[in-house]
């Protein structure tokens, strides 16, 4: 086809819709046979070689080019930044005429992207000028980067404050967890009379359902609803989430009915929700659904739907569900692929779980966690400790989980010399928190292995407070080894803590009656009787 006739606009047009559609090369073809390409046809070429991942092409022609404008400049760093190029792209830009904002916004970004929040904050303070979506570009990068207090300083000194800075600060100290925080900078924007964008409402919305805040949460629903924005899936997802976090599962399923597009994030939405709210029946009577709308699962789609699965040990259903995600394509899925490892592990079938975590791609710390600590509930000790060491060899820094994990392995593989190596190791380590639990666990290790005094004096030199259940752990180790000094030591304190403790006094009395000790038997039950301590009664479904 010639097209040396067709006018500047119509080029623009072809060459676009083949760039969009991938076809590269007969972009190329077109752009060749233009007699004297303009420069934007030139800067609409380098940026579809840069979408493609081509950039030594988009730099050949970029310095073809016979002349440039801020626009092409512009174009061609970003290519270098999407490409990864931080250096080639900082070149370039140290080398442009006349940067406009967007040229120092642009690299800012791209060193922001980049984890060199120093650089950034250098360009920041280097531009001539600073509009507000510079300032917003940094507020964002500095929660981007963890930077938290830095974005705060930020915004306090802007002098123009539009509702993206308000927004970007709401939506930042949300999903770090700082819940108050931002529903604090929202009622100061309020305040301030700048108006609230349906992005703003939205992330208010989402963080009202992590504070379980429904009185916000609703009030923010009749604002939405005067807005005329009710009908926005992502506002039906928003909701729909605030309400099953509040166990208001009811309103859950108004809203998703009223919803006119259903779309996979509406319909994930439900089913998560009520995954969470234990009505794992209908999570997968959901899913179910979805599928038969037409409406294509996506990773979160799968990992809830796998959730509830676990939630019913059903892991019949848990299969189906798994072939459905590797005919998706989500069969090394890391997300997709831990609510596996759980399922499995959870349902029996370790061997399983084990080739599960083998599969996935990109291990993240809750895949090692999750098979380490399956392993260690199915007696598999020597398996928890390999994993272990692999997961050290592969860079990934071990967590209180990890830590609880490994005690478990050792304490059900009977490994006492391997769970002292791991205390210490652990009690050692600055990024991990000795908690109460790990305690816990390691009582249980030296009681297991009839070590009854030093893990009495373990849980005597605690930093806390022992609780009931770690005496509870130690008495329960006494009757197995016989030993009557301990077990009584023990009982005092759980006494102390709870006099109405039944569990402490049915395992003594046990204790003394293995040993025929009749009347320490009658002396416990006439203690019951006069602290009216009931023994909880066992359950069958014998009949």
């Amino acid at each position: 086809m010639n097209y040396t006739k067709l006018t500047a606009p119509s080029y623009k047009s072809l060459l676009s819709d083949h760039l969009k559609n991938q076809n590269l090369d007969q972009a190329r073809r077109v752009f060749n046979e233009i007699p004297f390409p303009s420069v934007d046809l030139y800067t609409v070429m380098i940026t579809g070689y840069a979408r493609m991942r081509r950039l030594d092409n988009a730099l050949k022609l970029f310095y073809e080019m016979p002349e440039k404008d801020a626009v092409s400049w512009n174009s061609m760093i970003k290519g270098c930044l999407d490409c990864g190029d931080l250096s080639k792209a900082k070149e370039l830009f140290d080398g442009m005429p006349g940067k406009s904002v967007v040229s120092w916004t642009t690299i800012m970004n791209g060193f922001l992207q980049f984890g060199d929040v120093e650089m950034a904050e250098r360009l920041f303070r280097e531009m001539p000028v600073r509009d507000v979506a510079v300032w917003n570009s940094m507020i964002h990068g500095y929660f981007s980067n963890g930077r938290v207090e830095d974005a705060k300083k930020l915004f306090g000194v802007m002098h123009c404050k539009n509702v993206i800075s308000w927004t970007s600060m709401i939506g930042g100290l949300d999903r770090i967890g700082r819940t108050d925080e931002a529903l604090q900078f929202f009622r100061e924007m309020m305040g301030s009379g700048v108006q609230p964008t349906l992005t703003t409402l939205v992330c208010v919305v989402t963080a009202s359902a992590n504070l379980l805040r429904l009185d916000l949460g609703v009030q923010i629903h009749g604002q939405i609803v005067k807005l005329g924005y009710c009908f926005d899936e992502y506002v039906a997802a928003s909701f729909i989430t605030l309400y099953a976090n509040c166990k208001q599962m009811e309103n859950s399923y108004n809203v998703f009915n009223e919803s006119l597009h259903k779309n996979v994030v509406v319909w994930t939405a439900l089913l998560t929700g009520c995954g969470l709210n234990c009505q794992h029946e209908d999570a997968l009577r959901v899913f179910r659904n979805m599928l038969k709308s037409g409406v294509l699962p996506n990773q979160s789609s799968f990992t809830s739907a796998l959730n509830s699965c676990c939630g019913l040990a059903d892991l019949d259903r848990g299969k189906e569900i798994q072939t459905s995600a590797v005919k998706l394509g989500f069969e090394t899925d890391v997300f997709v692929g831990n609510s596996l490892i759980v399922l499995y592990t959870k349902c029996g079938s370790i061997n399983d779980g084990v080739v599960i975590f083998k599969r996935i791609g990109d291990k993240n710390i809750v895949s090692w966690n999750s098979t380490i600590v399956g392993c260690a509930q199915h007696g598999c000790g020597m398996w928890a400790l390999t994993l272990f060491n692999q997961m050290i060899r592969a860079g990934v820094e071990p967590d209180e989980i990890t830590f609880t994990g490994l005690l478990s392995a050792c304490s059900h593989s009977g490994m006492l010399q391997k769970a002292r190596r791991f205390f210490e190791y652990f009690s050692q380590r600055k990024s991990v928190e000795v908690k109460l639990e790990h305690y816990a666990c390691m009582v249980d290790v030296l009681a297991r292995c009839g070590e009854l005094e030093e893990a009495e004096e373990l849980i005597k030199n605690m930093p806390v407070q022992a609780n009931k259940t770690v005496w509870l752990t130690l008495l329960g180790a006494c009757t197995m080894h016989c030993n009557f000094d301990v077990a009584e030591r023990a009982a005092k304190r759980i006494e102390d803590l709870d006099p109405h403790c039944s569990a402490a006094y049915v395992l003594l009395s046990n204790l003394y009656a293995s040993a025929n000790r009749w009347s320490d038997v009658s002396r416990i039950r006439e203690k019951m009787k006069q602290t009216r301590t009931v023994k909880q009664p066992g359950y069958s479904w014998v009949t």
